[in-house]
């Protein structure tokens, strides 16, 4: 009879947690639940209700432990396989010894704020520092977000990223495909290339992105300064502090 408690419990918590979190299973898979087993999942379930808590703290809990793992994993490369890290992405500055990632959102105010502060960074500390951007669009808020990568992402193509982004920044409140395509002419840009490769970001985008998941990142601005993470619109006090304690 315990073994059926066991076996029932599992069971209902598996199918409540994929209830909560929208799983899905292969249409080959699915199969109608047994009504008999429905009801003494249920009647489990009445009387005791603390497995469902305990179950979705336990995966709470797991899936901490696999972001604090991909974090440790990410930070280990950024220390050993620095390039690696930054791949394609972005760069300013060549000293690699301190390397800041930026996971930042065109659309963002913090990180329209943020930028400026980074500038100033990088004007006070021109030979000390690698700043790299990463891409991390909030679309679900944002809806010119990811346009805007994908342009700036195009941009970065022929050699016109950092001022295209800050051509971006400093006209965010009007964001939209007029913009984009005036920055384009503004810089010179291929405009025909640059609306082809505006097709191509996705892929780019999309690997930022994971990044950005798998280090638990959940706003913009976000930070990474050697071993440490932190976010929002900092100051510039605040950066160099942080720039000493991983020195």
């Amino acid at each position: 009879m315990r073994q059926l408690f066991l076996h029932l419990r599992n069971w209902a918590v598996f199918s409540i947690l994929c209830l909560l979190l929208s799983w899905s299973l292969p249409a080959q898979a699915a199969s109608p639940i047994d009504s008999q087993l429905e009801q003494q999942v249920l009647q489990i379930l009445r009387a005791h209700p603390e497995v469902i808590i305990e179950s979705v703290q336990a995966y709470q809990q797991q899936q901490q432990q696999k972001i604090q793992q991909g974090r440790q994993a990410f930070l280990q490369d950024l220390k050993t396989n620095t390039k690696a890290v930054i791949g394609e992405s972005p760069t300013k500055g060549t000293a690699l010894k301190t390397v800041v990632i930026e996971f930042s959102d065109f659309e963002c105010p913090y990180c329209a704020e943020a930028n400026k502060t980074l500038k100033q960074l990088l004007a006070k500390y021109p030979n000390e520092l690698t700043l790299v951007y990463k891409h991390f669009p909030l679309s679900q808020i944002h809806a010119e977000a990811l346009p805007a990568a994908k342009a700036a992402w195009a941009a970065n193509q022929q050699g016109k990223f950092w001022e295209y982004h800050d051509a971006l920044f400093t006209n965010q409140k009007q964001l939209g495909e007029a913009l984009y395509l005036d920055i384009a002419k503004n810089l010179n840009l291929d405009l025909v290339t640059f609306k082809s490769d505006r097709n191509l970001a996705d892929t780019a985008i999309q690997k930022d992105l994971q990044l950005a998941q798998n280090l638990g990142l959940s706003g913009t601005p976000s930070f990474v300064i050697n071993n440490k993470n932190f976010s929002g619109a900092v100051q510039l006090s605040e950066i160099e502090g942080i720039l000493q304690a991983v020195r």
